[in-house]
Protein backbone atom coordinates (compact mmCIF):
# COMPACT_ATOMS: atom_id res chain seq x y z
CA UNK A 1 0.00 0.00 0.00
CA UNK A 2 1.10 3.70 -0.88
CA UNK A 3 0.62 6.34 1.59
CA UNK A 4 1.31 9.79 1.05
CA UNK A 5 2.55 12.09 3.80
CA UNK A 6 2.39 15.51 2.88
CA UNK A 7 4.15 15.33 -0.51
CA UNK A 8 6.45 11.92 -0.33
CA UNK A 9 4.71 8.79 -1.27
CA UNK A 10 5.85 6.15 1.34
CA UNK A 11 5.28 2.39 0.73
CA UNK A 12 3.87 0.86 3.96
CA UNK A 13 2.59 -2.34 5.20
CA UNK A 14 -0.04 -2.27 7.72
CA UNK A 15 -0.03 -5.38 10.04
CA UNK A 16 -3.40 -6.18 12.24
CA UNK A 17 -2.03 -4.49 15.10
CA UNK A 18 -2.00 -1.18 13.30
CA UNK A 19 1.47 -1.03 13.16
CA UNK A 20 3.23 -0.10 9.59
CA UNK A 21 6.35 -1.50 7.59
CA UNK A 22 7.80 1.67 6.34
CA UNK A 23 9.46 1.11 2.82
CA UNK A 24 10.14 4.77 1.11
CA UNK A 25 11.49 5.41 -2.08
CA UNK A 26 15.29 6.83 -1.92
CA UNK A 27 15.90 4.26 1.16
CA UNK A 28 18.57 1.26 1.64
CA UNK A 29 16.97 -2.02 0.24
CA UNK A 30 17.04 -4.26 3.78
CA UNK A 31 19.06 -7.20 2.82
CA UNK A 32 17.70 -10.13 5.16
CA UNK A 33 14.62 -10.61 6.83
CA UNK A 34 14.09 -6.99 8.78
CA UNK A 35 12.59 -4.05 7.43
CA UNK A 36 14.37 -0.34 7.75
CA UNK A 37 11.39 1.30 9.43
CA UNK A 38 8.29 0.35 11.11
CA UNK A 39 5.52 3.30 12.69
CA UNK A 40 3.57 2.21 15.49
CA UNK A 41 0.88 4.97 16.18
CA UNK A 42 2.50 8.49 17.22
CA UNK A 43 6.14 6.81 16.96
CA UNK A 44 8.99 5.77 14.35
CA UNK A 45 11.26 3.01 15.03
CA UNK A 46 14.49 3.01 12.84
CA UNK A 47 16.25 -0.05 12.35
CA UNK A 48 20.06 0.50 12.78
CA UNK A 49 21.44 2.11 9.28
CA UNK A 50 25.02 1.91 8.22
CA UNK A 51 26.97 4.13 5.44
CA UNK A 52 25.65 2.38 2.49
CA UNK A 53 25.13 4.75 -0.34
CA UNK A 54 21.03 3.84 -1.23
CA UNK A 55 21.69 4.37 -4.96
CA UNK A 56 24.94 2.10 -5.54
CA UNK A 57 24.06 0.10 -2.24
CA UNK A 58 27.83 -0.17 -1.36
CA UNK A 59 29.19 1.06 2.13
CA UNK A 60 31.10 5.05 1.10
CA UNK A 61 34.40 5.50 1.54
CA UNK A 62 35.81 7.51 4.29
CA UNK A 63 35.18 7.54 8.07
CA UNK A 64 33.40 10.52 7.79
CA UNK A 65 31.61 10.89 5.19
CA UNK A 66 30.32 7.19 5.94
CA UNK A 67 29.18 8.05 9.28
CA UNK A 68 27.61 11.36 8.05
CA UNK A 69 25.55 9.05 5.34
CA UNK A 70 24.24 6.12 7.81
CA UNK A 71 22.91 8.97 9.52
CA UNK A 72 21.24 10.69 6.49
CA UNK A 73 19.56 6.93 5.85
CA UNK A 74 18.23 7.34 9.35
CA UNK A 75 17.12 11.06 8.67
CA UNK A 76 15.64 10.59 5.05
CA UNK A 77 13.70 7.48 6.56
CA UNK A 78 12.08 9.65 9.30
CA UNK A 79 11.43 12.63 7.04
CA UNK A 80 9.40 10.29 4.54
CA UNK A 81 7.53 9.39 7.62
CA UNK A 82 6.87 12.92 8.79
CA UNK A 83 9.31 13.47 11.19
CA UNK A 84 12.53 15.59 11.40
CA UNK A 85 15.98 15.07 13.39
CA UNK A 86 14.40 17.81 15.73
CA UNK A 87 12.09 15.29 16.50
CA UNK A 88 13.91 12.53 17.04
CA UNK A 89 13.56 10.83 20.75
CA UNK A 90 16.89 8.39 21.41
CA UNK A 91 19.43 7.84 19.07
CA UNK A 92 21.62 4.49 19.44
CA UNK A 93 25.12 4.15 17.68
CA UNK A 94 27.08 1.26 17.24
CA UNK A 95 30.92 1.64 16.89
CA UNK A 96 33.47 -0.64 16.35
CA UNK A 97 35.98 1.77 17.65
CA UNK A 98 35.07 4.00 20.45
CA UNK A 99 38.24 6.18 20.61
CA UNK A 100 38.63 6.77 16.51
CA UNK A 101 35.10 7.09 15.56
CA UNK A 102 32.92 8.24 19.07
CA UNK A 103 34.56 12.10 17.79
CA UNK A 104 33.45 11.56 14.49
CA UNK A 105 30.26 10.76 14.92
CA UNK A 106 29.85 13.62 17.62
CA UNK A 107 31.13 16.07 14.86
CA UNK A 108 28.65 14.29 12.24
CA UNK A 109 25.20 15.11 15.03
CA UNK A 110 26.45 18.58 15.64
CA UNK A 111 26.43 19.01 11.96
CA UNK A 112 23.20 17.51 11.11
CA UNK A 113 21.37 18.96 14.36
CA UNK A 114 22.92 21.91 14.32
CA UNK A 115 23.05 23.37 18.22
CA UNK A 116 21.10 21.43 20.93
CA UNK A 117 18.87 19.98 22.24
CA UNK A 118 20.10 16.92 21.41
CA UNK A 119 18.13 13.59 21.76
CA UNK A 120 19.44 11.15 24.14
CA UNK A 121 22.00 8.70 23.26
CA UNK A 122 23.85 6.01 23.82
CA UNK A 123 27.46 4.87 21.88
CA UNK A 124 28.29 1.04 22.45
CA UNK A 125 31.74 -0.51 20.88
CA UNK A 126 30.81 -3.56 19.47
CA UNK A 127 33.53 -6.39 18.18
CA UNK A 128 31.98 -6.35 14.36
CA UNK A 129 29.40 -5.22 12.21
CA UNK A 130 28.02 -6.67 9.29
CA UNK A 131 30.68 -6.31 6.27
CA UNK A 132 32.86 -4.70 8.86
CA UNK A 133 31.58 -1.47 9.02
CA UNK A 134 32.78 1.26 11.40
CA UNK A 135 29.19 2.54 12.26
CA UNK A 136 26.01 2.01 12.31
CA UNK A 137 22.66 3.82 14.34
CA UNK A 138 19.28 3.50 15.13
CA UNK A 139 16.64 5.89 16.17
CA UNK A 140 12.99 6.51 17.74
CA UNK A 141 10.77 9.22 16.72
CA UNK A 142 8.09 10.79 17.69
CA UNK A 143 5.74 12.22 15.00
CA UNK A 144 1.94 12.49 15.98
CA UNK A 145 -0.16 11.26 13.61
CA UNK A 146 -2.65 14.23 14.15
CA UNK A 147 -0.09 17.79 14.48
CA UNK A 148 -0.99 19.27 17.49
CA UNK A 149 -2.30 23.10 17.35
CA UNK A 150 -0.44 25.88 18.47
CA UNK A 151 -2.59 26.40 21.87
CA UNK A 152 -1.74 22.48 22.42
CA UNK A 153 1.91 22.88 21.87
CA UNK A 154 1.86 26.51 24.16
CA UNK A 155 -0.03 24.55 27.33
CA UNK A 156 3.29 21.81 26.74
CA UNK A 157 5.60 24.44 26.57
CA UNK A 158 4.31 25.70 30.19
CA UNK A 159 4.60 22.69 32.45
Amino acid sequence: MNVRIGSKKVNSVLRPSGVKTLSPRGAIKPTGPWSVAVRAGDFIYIAGMRGIDPETNALVRGDTDRIRQAFLNMKLIAESAGATLRDCVRVIVYTTDMDRLRPVANKVQEELWGEGPYPPRTIVEVRRLHQDDILEVEGTFFAPLRKRTARARAALSTR
